[in-house]
């Protein structure tokens, strides 16, 4: 099977057209147009081939449209769009399940081609628990949490044998049913965890309200860093609550930071007054 680097071919006459147009577009402007260009390009006749991107790869039946994909990804070329769009809108499940077990870079590949189906979750928690990948981790966590009531009861039996204990709070934090294990289990964190603003933001994910108190006990204290304050109200206030004290943070290295950092946003965006909390 012969492959074809469209995104390269798009590369060479982006490069010229950009020569051609040196100075006619501002920086976003081109962010705003480059999308448009490839777009465009997905439908035009390449002349060796004879074919549009979006055709050539629209006449392949769905055993060769696979093994056109594992090939670009064994040789190292780069796969476009226009492949990826036409495998997604075929619903090729039975032949895309099977890329899970494949290499790394199939495996990350058939989960963003795959996405969040009933059908898998207990295969995605079996590769978050036992491929070593970071990107097929962080890909099967976030399927995973559209999917946290299905998976619930192995979630909490994965963090109380202290398995990838950090993703498995991350997808309790989307249950949507609630559980009193699983607010126990992240009031626990809440309380006992060195990372206040992350264990503050599930509970606030959570969104449930009995939280509130320990909330509220945790923002008055008076070694809490600015941004952990932060967090802790944005969490009150998603939770229903309000705080509205007054605090001094001006001795917090970060308040500064931050500080600068929303003036500035505010005078790109148009001003507005910033709030001093």
């Amino acid at each position: 099977m012969k492959l074809y680097d469209f995104d390269g071919m798009f590369d060479d006459r982006l490069s010229s057209y950009i020569s051609e147009n040196s100075g006619k577009y501002k920086e976003s402007e081109w962010e705003e147009l480059i999308p448009v260009l490839y777009n465009r390009f997905g439908d035009t006749k390449i002349k060796a081939l004879g074919k549009t991107p979006r055709g050539y790869y629209a006449e392949m039946d769905d055993k060769e449209i696979i093994k056109c994909l594992k090939a670009h990804l064994k040789q190292g070329i780069t796969v476009s769009e226009f492949l990826c769009t036409e495998i997604e809108g075929r619903k090729l499940f039975g032949e895309l399940a099977p890329l899970l077990n494949g290499t790394d870079d199939e495996c990350v590949y058939a989960l963003n081609l795959l996405g969040a189906d009933s059908r898998l979750s207990e295969t995605y928690m079996r590769l978050l628990t036992e491929r070593e990948n970071e990107n097929i981790k962080d890909r099967c966590a976030e399927l995973l949490k559209e999917k946290a009531d299905e998976v619930l009861e192995l979630t909490i039996n994965n963090y109380q044998n202290n398995v990838e204990r950090e993703y498995m709070l991350e997808i309790m934090s989307r249950s949507v049913i609630r559980n009193d294990d699983v607010f126990e289990i992240l009031l626990k964190e809440f309380r006992c965890s060195e990372d206040i603003a992350v264990s503050a933001n599930r509970l606030a994910v959570y969104g449930d309200e009995r939280a509130l108190k320990y909330l509220y006990e945790k923002i008055e204290e008076e070694g809490i860093s600015y941004v952990d304050f932060r967090e802790l109200k944005f969490a009150v206030e998603a939770l229903g609550g309000e705080y509205n004290e007054e605090r001094d943070f001006s001795a917090d290295p970060y308040y500064e930071i931050i500080k600068a950092h929303n003036e500035k946003a505010a005078d790109v965006s148009g001003g507005g007054e910033e709030n001093k909390n």
